[in-house]
């Protein structure tokens, strides 16, 4: 009798235990249930995303405005489309920038706004014009490689 109550609690942690990693795993991979009330959908065009994934964040002076609905290709002019559902509580002006960052150094990458001064929103469906892509860390390691032997090779001469 008394094998078979420990069985038991045993199993029942067990669940638990299962269950809270099941709830982190959602909580971190952000595929919990959206909060964004009646979103819209804008638009933006980069020509690299980097690490940029589906559900990614987007924020505008840190605050969460909405989130990555869609990345796909523009096979016209070979730019990432990404399409973004915004908060309805949450408009921008039509200047507003676009920028890819990422959360520490090597932490997610997100959509970052930066209002502009536009007396006029972008409308629902509308697409934002200015966007930097995103810095890869690759990039600049060659760049700064390069410059550095080609630094080295001219002092030899």
């Amino acid at each position: 009798m008394r094998r078979t109550t420990i069985d038991i609690w045993v199993g029942i942690f067990v669940v638990i235990g299962v269950l809270a990693l099941l709830f982190l795993s959602l909580r971190v991979g952000n595929l919990g249930s959206s909060k964004l009330q009646s979103p819209y959908v804008l638009q933006a065009r980069f020509d690299n995303i980097g690490g940029l994934k589906v559900r990614a964040p987007i924020k505008s002076a840190g605050v969460v405005v909405g989130r990555i609905d869609s990345i796909a290709l523009d096979s016209q002019n070979y730019q990432a489309l990404v399409t973004m559902k915004m908060d309805d509580r949450y408009r921008f002006p039509k200047d507003t920038f676009a920028t890819i960052n990422t959360s520490g150094l090597l932490g997610e990458q997100y959509i970052g706004l930066e209002p502009g001064g536009d007396p006029e929103n972008i409308e629902p469906g509308g697409v934002i014009k200015k966007t930097q892509s995103a810095v890869v860390l690759e990039k600049l390691i060659s760049q700064f490689m390069f410059s550095a032997a080609e630094k080295g090779n001219a002092g030899d001469k």
